[in-house]
């Protein structure tokens, strides 16, 4: 490997133009398909094999021409103070409001409030409902122009308007000025971590093309793929990362080689060939994270997995190539400012830096480090336990959405339940009196408690298929709602002399979190399984890839635990932007096991290859530690604020899912690279010794020698070696 790869920055470095130049025309090649490419249509949001999906799915079977995965809006108004929505006025209002919505071109039907009984009891809030034939995000502009301007014209008569529904729904801003100032912080983290404006811009040029090129690419296939927003912003958010750090690592080596006295090529070339191979193998593992999230079978993540795995690869092969390229057109500018001045008076060489000083003390006392270390993360995890897991709806929307303040109306008017309610299909084709078995489910239900309503049956024409509408008590997203679902598909449905399916978006989100509650151990043990498999082969050891896996383990649910008290509990809300607490995103511990993993083995690879480097090439275990925190702990660092950075700017979006991945993936960096890998990690080696590198022989004759470790440059070195030929002078 490091052999393939030296050979390989030897050959971009003297290839720089044609490299450059490959890069440059795949960076315009995706940046014309994105602008050509049809505008994405909606995401369609399935999960297989789960009841509501089956429910809907024969809804669209048994119903045709109901529009059932088309957008839907909710108009809400509100009298003033004082008057009711059945004033004269009032009722006037909302008629031409409904004359208006009535006349748009994509609009399959429209309500009127007061013939459908859509007025509150105390007479003070209704709503109108309006369904298009179009889902959400293929709705046409003037459409949605049309339902702003209606709830404007009715909200100019004095009355309080708001819409809710997904029909205003719109691509989320993943927060572009938190990105600018991630970016920003990165800048200034390279720039006092390289010494060097050129420097320190190479990881970041890069790590922009990088993300470019995969962006484009997901942008120009997302209508043929049905890729949603959050795919771009997770690819973006990951990119960004990983693109910076791993330009870090090869342009840190090439400085180290270029002062050991090495030519700029040999000096691109080892660093390559040593920190390149780290970058793949980091890679690798982060790609077998966010890929093996497909395990799981909800096509919506395993293509956000797929589409961020594929910019890790780009990020991966920029790292190896046009890294090598830009280091020879920048000359010897990368080193840092004053160097020659620290080497003629040898102020470089009086005494250790902080990560050895770091890595001296850890050594002293590890049992302390260790004990400290696996406390402190261990009590950041203790909210864990309270883990509620639900989806977010317009009731976490900011407060100065019109979908929230709708919902908040809704509400008032309506009771909690109103804006969740459940859809009952009942599948009678195989009943011998279909209206029997739909007046049982109706009659099972309204014995059950937490229910406010239940609508009448309501049949297809062929007579076989009925739907039930149900108002919970509760709002969605409440246990009680939860618990309303699970006696349905339990008590009600045994009852009854059809099939009984329970779907609708609070359904939806109850068997989408049950899913991905079944699907976290089976996919946790494949990714660590894969991985650690994959870090014998890097590190030929067992103890140190077993040691990776567990303090991935404590820094995770460490990071889900900060989650749950700043999003579930409102601990530090306020500094947050958190304006709604509530259940926990579902996806979120399936998603940071994937993600955080995937970062946490970079920092492994990057920080304990160096030590293995140190301790194959003769020094002691302890020394070894030293060696590897003296030569890699300053760039560790700097990578892990630079990730925090990136992923810290996303927390400014109005999205709450995003603003939440954003501050999930910061906190859990900063406990993994702080906590778990520099102190934790160093703890651990000290306490071992020389057992940290004890392999079984028969597994060692049988695994691939891959060379992380440079052995084989220094084997070529040495045989390349010409001991007539004098050695080149080096001007200090």
């Amino acid at each position: 490997m490091a052999t393939f790869l030296y050979k390989l920055g030897r050959l971009a470095f003297r290839r720089r133009h044609f490299v450059a130049l490959i890069w440059v025309a795949l960076l315009t090649l995706a940046g014309v398909g994105a602008a050509s490419a049809p505008a994405a249509g909606s995401t369609s949001f399935s999960i297989p094999g789960t009841e509501a999906q089956k429910a809907f799915d024969l809804l669209e079977q048994r119903f045709p021409g109901a529009s059932a995965d088309g957008a839907t809006g909710r108009m809400v108004f509100k009298a003033p103070e004082g008057e009711k929505m059945t004033d004269a006025a009032n009722k006037a209002t909302v008629a031409k409001t409904v004359k208006e919505l009535g006349d748009g071109s994509e609009v399959v039907s429209v309500t009127d409030p007061f013939t459908t009984n859509a007025v509150s009891k105390d007479g003070t809030v209704a709503y109108a409902s309006v369904r298009y034939d179009a889902p959400a995000m293929e709705l046409k502009d003037a459409t949605r122009d049309a339902l702003e301007k209606a709830a404007d014209e009715a909200r100019a008569t004095g009355l309080t308007v708001d819409v809710g529904g997904d029909a205003l729904q719109a691509a989320a801003e993943p927060g572009a000025v938190g990105e600018v100032i991630g970016l920003a912080i990165a800048a200034v983290v390279l720039v006092m971590t390289l010494g060097s404006l050129v420097a320190a811009g190479l990881p970041l040029l890069t790590a922009i093309i990088g993300v470019g090129i995969g962006v484009s690419t997901i942008t120009a296939l997302a209508k043929a793929l049905d890729l949603g927003d959050t795919t771009s912003t997770l690819a973006l958010m990951i990119g960004l990362a990983v693109g910076i750090d791993y330009a870090l690592f090869i342009v840190s080596r090439y400085r180290a080689e270029l002062a050991e006295g090495r030519d700029r090529e040999e000096a691109a070339g080892r660093a390559t060939g040593t920190a390149g191979s780290a970058v793949v193998f980091a890679g690798l593992t982060v790609v077998i994270a966010l890929a093996g999230l497909a395990v799981v079978n909800v096509p919506m993540l395993t293509k956000m997995g797929l589409a961020a795995a594929g910019t890790v690869v780009i990020a991966v092969l920029i790292a190896l190539t046009m890294i090598p390229a830009l280091l020879g057109y920048a000359g010897r500018k990368v080193r840092p400012a004053g160097e020659k001045r620290k080497k003629a008076t040898g102020t470089a060489l009086a005494k250790p830096n902080l990560g050895t000083r770091w890595a001296s003390f850890v050594i002293r006392r590890p049992a302390a480090v260790l004990l400290l270390g696996v406390v402190g993360l261990g009590t950041i995890a203790l909210p864990v336990s309270q883990l509620e897991l639900g989806l977010p709806d317009d009731g976490s929307q900011p407060t100065s959405t019109t979908q929230r303040r709708a919902y908040d109306l809704l509400s008032e008017g309506f009771g909690p339940g109103f804006n969740g309610p459940l859809m009952i299909v009942v599948d009678a084709k195989n009943s011998d009196d279909p209206k029997a078995a739909a007046t049982t489910v109706t009659d099972g239900i309204k014995g059950l408690k937490d229910v406010v309503t239940v609508t009448p049956a309501t049949f297809n024409k062929a007579g076989d298929t009925a739907t039930i509408t149900v108002v919970p008590d509760s709002k969605p997203s409440s246990t009680e709602t939860e618990d309303l679902v699970h006696n349905i598909r339990d008590d009600v449905a045994s009852k009854a002399d059809a099939d009984v399916l329970v779907t609708g978006t609070t359904a939806m989100n109850i068997d989408f979190s049950q899913k991905l509650s079944d699907a976290l151990i089976p996919y946790l043990a494949l990714v660590v399984g894969l991985a650690f498999l994959l870090l014998i082969v890097v590190f030929r050891s067992i103890l140190v890839p077993l040691k990776a896996a567990l303090g991935f383990l404590l820094s995770v649910l460490a990071a889900l635990g900060a989650v749950v008290a700043v999003f579930q509990w409102g601990w530090l809300g306020g500094v947050l932007g958190v304006e709604e607490t509530g259940p926990i995103m579902s996806m979120m511990p399936i998603f940071m096991v994937g993600v955080v993993f995937g970062l946490a083995m970079d920092y492994e690879v990057f920080l304990v290859t160096r030590m293995r480097e140190a301790y194959v090439h003769g020094e002691s275990a302890s020394q070894a530690i030293v060696t590897g925190f003296k030569h890699s702990a300053r760039v560790v660092v700097a990578a892990a604020v630079i990730m925090m950075a990136v992923f810290g700017g996303f927390i400014s979006s109005s999205e709450s899912m995003i603003k939440m991945i954003g501050f999930g993936l910061a906190i859990a960096v900063f406990f993994d690279a702080f906590i778990v890998r520099m102190a934790i990690v160093p703890a651990v080696l000290a306490l071992l010794g020389r057992r940290a590198w004890w392999l079984p022989k028969w597994l060692d004759r049988a695994l691939p020698n891959v060379d992380v470790e440079g052995e084989g440059l220094r084997t070529q070195a040495e045989k390349d070696a010409d001991p007539d030929e004098d050695r080149e002078l080096v001007r200090v």
